[in-house]
């Protein structure tokens, strides 16, 4: 039987967790509930107990449950979490991780997939707050149901009413019963500019932010792969579930991916800098009144893509590279493919006003022997979704 945590947080939504917690049942999943303070202002535990058939959680320092349970193996004990509804509290708690009570302890403890059905006023809904927090929660593979537009209890009408249970069931179902095509798989991908040294606080480096290749990776983690994500500099989070090797430069990612090897499939998704500085000087080049600017001294950075995909037994079964164009994109796309050895490259352009490089969407081609297929301009986390999948398919 597939074992459910239920979150349940202090909205006026709450009451709908009832109905939730009777159609798993129905549908024999295992429930229990960890309810917040604020939300026993709306449902009672009592309640929940009754429909669920098992203990109501509440209170993070219970010496009688964390005696017989614990908060720890509480967050790891179920196949998944779901938070309903997810206030825009509980919310913005995930994505600083907060927890300063037993639900958002527990969100932060767990190893298992977590899903979230938000539920709030239209206004903090569409709030430059909550939208940054859902960002940051999606790109750490958190998964969200909802919210939908309609009538609320404040007596307005528009985005932020929490989807009803039957569809978050239908939610629920969907990740419990995903198949995961990649299980048994190992998957290689790196992510994120490079940088390269001129001397110990400056260095030549790219606009990539690393968003689509953690996005990559974690939908390939959820898929069923075990994950290496080679990453240059970022400030996005890490990907739940991934193994996350962080490197500054060109020839630190190299190493790392030699390293991770053998790998199933391997996707370059990194924004590597083609040279580095040969004359790096070892301490801070000091500007000197009326002299010239220091001549750098540039030479070529190793091939990652080429390198990794060049034939031989340890050649990944699929390798996927990007190309990263401002001109001739298809062309020099094309080119690549054939140059580098690769299975597929994604090719996108990156001129400024695509807002592509360092954005929240791309607009790719995929290109392979067998033609080329464009893709609309998608969420990087929507695009990454379909990459895994297609990855899936060439592995068989």
């Amino acid at each position: 039987m597939k074992r459910v945590l239920l979150i349940v947080s202090g909205g006026i939504a709450a009451f709908k967790a009832l109905e939730l917690i009777r159609l798993l049942r129905k549908a024999e999943y295992s429930v229990t509930c960890v309810t917040t303070k604020n939300a026993e202002q709306f449902v009672t535990p009592l309640s929940m107990q009754a429909l669920s058939e098992n203990k109501v959680f509440g209170a993070l320092f219970s010496l009688t449950d964390e005696s017989e349970m614990g908060h720890i193996q509480l967050s790891r004990s179920a196949d998944l979490l779901v938070v309903v509804p997810a206030t825009a509290n509980i919310l913005a708690k995930m994505a600083a991780g907060i927890a300063d009570d037993l639900a958002s302890t527990v969100l932060l403890a767990t190893d298992k997939p977590v899903l979230v059905a938000p539920a709030m006023n239209m206004r903090m809904w569409l709030h430059a707050a909550t939208q940054a927090n859902m960002k940051t929660l999606r790109s750490r593979g958190v998964h969200v149901v909802g919210p939908d537009e309609g009538a609320m209890a404040c007596n307005e009408f528009g985005p932020g009413r929490m989807s009803e249970p039957s569809a978050i069931l239908v939610a629920i179902e969907a990740l419990l019963n995903a198949p995961h095509p990649l299980s048994g798989r190992h998957v290689l991908v790196t992510s994120g500019p490079t940088h390269e040294p001129i001397d110990p606080v400056r260095y030549i480096a790219n606009r990539s932010s690393g968003r689509q290749g953690h996005a990559i990776a974690a939908a390939l983690a959820g898929l069923g792969a075990r994950v290496t994500l080679v990453s240059g500099p970022v400030t996005v989070p890490d990907p739940a579930g991934v193994s996350v090797v962080r490197v500054e430069t060109a020839r630190e990612m190299l190493d790392a991916c030699q390293r991770a090897l053998p790998a199933d499939a391997a996707v370059f998704a990194a924004a590597v800098a083609d040279w580095r500085v040969a004359n790096a000087s070892d301490g801070k080049i000091k500007k000197q009144p009326g002299a010239a600017a220091p001549a750098l001294e540039l030479v070529p950075n190793p091939d990652i893509l080429a390198t990794i995909a060049a034939a031989g037994p340890s050649r990944p079964l699929v390798v996927v590279g990007f190309a990263a164009e401002t001109d001739d994109l298809l062309a020099n796309a094309q080119s690549k493919l054939i140059r580098k050895n690769a299975d597929f490259i994604v090719a996108n352009d990156v001129s400024p006003e695509t807002g592509i490089m360092g954005g929240a969407e791309n607009a790719v081609q995929l290109i392979s022997a067998a033609g080329v297929e464009e893709w609309p301009r998608l969420a990087k986390e929507d695009v990454a979704q379909r990459l895994a999948l297609r990855i899936a398919e060439a592995l068989g």
